[in-house]
């Protein structure tokens, strides 16, 4: 672990300069600008002086980065149907209900419709990839075509409708995650 970088990091999130770490720490700018480059590293003492000036405890400093997946092929992707309604809906980030958006994509058959999501504390984004579809969002319905996009807080019930005789395609993203 180059114990500068993550200091250096750890600094500009804070918004502190070099100088005002140094000062809170007790320590001189030159001092902590070698640390950053890690060109040299500091004592213990110093280095508890530096991440209680970050507002950091070691543990949570030495913690392992989480080795997140951030990119997700075709294979990585999960689908449900719901033959009921005649859409499926495929998760194109899985497990993405521990984060704070869940982007999806539905796919909705000619004369089919989403499930309808009650209001929530939260929004809707979607995008339309191919064919068209209207959006219901409580007493109003809009059209939305391929290439177009929607935007909305989820205080109303809403959904979508392929009234069309096409295969509709939409990217959506909740936030935050509501299927």
């Amino acid at each position: 672990m180059e114990i500068g970088s993550k200091i250096k990091e750890l600094r500009i999130e804070k918004g502190l300069t070099q100088e005002e770490l140094a000062d809170r720490s007790e320590l001189t700018k030159g001092f902590i600008s070698q640390i950053e480059r890690d060109l040299t590293s500091p004592s213990v003492d110093s280095l508890l002086d530096i991440l209680e000036a970050l507002g950091t405890e070691p543990g949570i400093f030495f913690e392992k980065d989480k080795n997140e997946k951030i990119v997700f092929k075709e294979e990585d992707y999960f689908e449900t149907d719901n033959d009921d309604l005649n859409y499926a809906l495929e998760w194109i980030v899985p497990n993405a209900q521990k984060n704070q958006m869940e982007p999806t994509r539905i796919k909705i058959a000619p004369g089919g419709k989403s499930k309808v999501i009650p209001p929530y504390e939260g929004e809707e984004f979607g995008y339309v990839i191919k064919g068209s579809i209207v959006l219901i969002y409580g007493d109003n319905e809009y059209k939305v075509k391929k290439g177009e996009t929607f935007y909305f807080e989820a205080k109303k019930s809403h959904c979508l409708v392929n009234k069309s005789s096409k295969d509709a395609e939409i990217l959506w993203v909740s936030s935050p995650p509501s299927f």
